[in-house]
């Protein structure tokens, strides 16, 4: 079965400047072309995809691994060429834990199981840009 998946964008004011993202649910994203504290540009939306994408798949093979994660975040930062279009060329993606007694193995199979497995956006990405994940531990504070 294939699934359809739509997003219908309207301008508002200033038209041509910000669109409004209606999404399946009623759901609603803002987009701007550039970043600003009201809107996100496409290009950032692109990285937070990827990021939310292989963090929700990472903390859910954590918890069918009984991993006690605390805390957690993920930080997506992308190079870009400077020519036209300017497509990313390298995104690197850094997962901070925070947890009780969290096993290093479990968390690299976790993100190896999203990168090449479960995560929709990387797949749509990797053949165009170099992503590479990472992941720390960090201490309770």
């Amino acid at each position: 079965m294939v699934h359809v998946a739509r997003v219908v964008l309207e301008t508002v004011a200033p038209p041509g400047e910000r669109f409004v993202a209606h999404l399946e649910g009623d759901h609603r994203m803002s987009f701007d072309n550039r970043s600003s504290r009201e809107a996100a540009s496409p290009v950032q939306s692109l990285l937070g995809a990827l990021g939310s994408c292989s963090g929700i798949d990472v903390l859910g093979i954590l918890r069918k691994k009984r991993q006690a994660v605390t805390g957690y975040e993920v930080r997506v930062e992308g190079r870009r060429r400077e020519e036209h279009p300017r497509i990313f060329t390298h995104i690197e993606v850094l997962h901070r834990l925070r947890g009780t007694r969290l096993d290093p193995a479990a968390i690299a199979e976790a993100i190896r199981l999203s990168d090449t497995k479960y995560c929709t956006v990387h797949a749509m990405l990797e053949g165009v840009a170099e992503i590479t994940s990472r992941f720390e531990i960090l201490s309770d504070p």
